[in-house]
């Protein structure tokens, strides 16, 4: 059993979960499995193998799964490539170097390699959205463009949150639901199904406790490429309004979007992302 999971059992049961979200996944794709330093990773390959690459990747968590309403769309003017995180609960190694560190940069670069990928644009959320900028910024000239939906790394982190779970935990589902639906800002019918899925995995899974470096505004003014981010008014996560003050300062270039009433998990952005990607 790996230590990211609370069981093997629990593991078994996320990976039977993700299994079939995959064998359900809404347009063609290949399962690809890549050798890195930090371990294998796994990544979902969609799109026409002509057509040119974007990568995906995906917040703390969660797995490729989390594109699957993105993907039809994306994959109509893309090769997609939606990398699972190593650390995380989908199917690439349980690796979770230091943060701060460049261990991050050195497993893309061998992804981005592996894959036979020079250059990219780039589609993240929270924490892969940490992972892009840092590769973005010790790698200039790699990254073409940067999609980002509420980035860690910029805002400060609201670590309130986490300590708020472990006083829920006791309560059991209840307080774990309750936890990810402040978690997440989703509220809506629409949503159980989501919330259902963010409940499964915190009981079996161990999310990352570790703060997440933030990036200085040199580092910021340095990246030199288009940035769109999209971030929620609502967000326990990171300070969003933070975030699009820092953005403004340093990137006067970039779109900014800063959604009223949205929390931290952002839906129905794929046409907005598509735009950019496309510009």
């Amino acid at each position: 059993m790996s230590t990211i999971y609370k069981s093997a059992a629990g593991e078994q049961q996320l990976r039977r979960r993700y299994e079939e979200t995959l064998a359900a996944w809404p347009v063609t794709a290949e399962h690809l499995r890549i050798p890195t330093r930090e371990g294998e990773t796994f990544v979902l390959a969609s799109g026409p193998p002509e057509a040119p690459p974007l990568v995906l990747l995906h917040g703390a968590g969660a797995n490729a799964s989390m594109w699957q309403g993105d993907i039809a769309t994306w994959s109509r003017h893309f090769r997609t490539y939606a990398v699972d995180l190593i650390g995380e609960p989908g199917l690439s190694s349980p690796s979770r170097p230091p943060l701060a560190s460049d261990a991050y940069a050195r497993w893309l670069d061998d992804v981005l390699d592996g894959l036979e990928i020079g250059t990219a644009p780039v589609v993240a959320t929270s924490l892969g959205g940490w992972m892009a900028l840092d590769h973005a910024i010790r790698r200039p000239g790699r990254v073409t463009r940067l999609a980002l939906l509420c980035p860690g790394g910029v805002g400060g982190q609201r670590m309130g949150l986490f300590f708020k779970a472990l006083l829920l935990r006791p309560l059991g589902r209840w307080g774990m639901r309750r936890s990810a639906r402040s978690a997440t800002g989703l509220n809506t019918p629409q949503a159980e199904p989501v919330l259902d899925q963010v409940v499964l995995t915190f009981q079996q899974f161990r999310p990352r406790t570790e703060r997440l470096p933030v990036f200085t505004d040199d580092a910021l003014r340095g990246l030199g490429i288009p940035l769109l981010v999209i971030a929620g008014t609502d967000d326990a996560v990171f300070d969003s309004a933070g975030t699009v003050r820092r953005v403004r300062e340093n990137v006067p270039d970039a779109t900014v979007r800063l959604l009223a009433g949205v929390g931290h998990a952002i839906f129905g952005q794929t046409d907005e992302v598509l735009a950019f990607l496309r510009k």
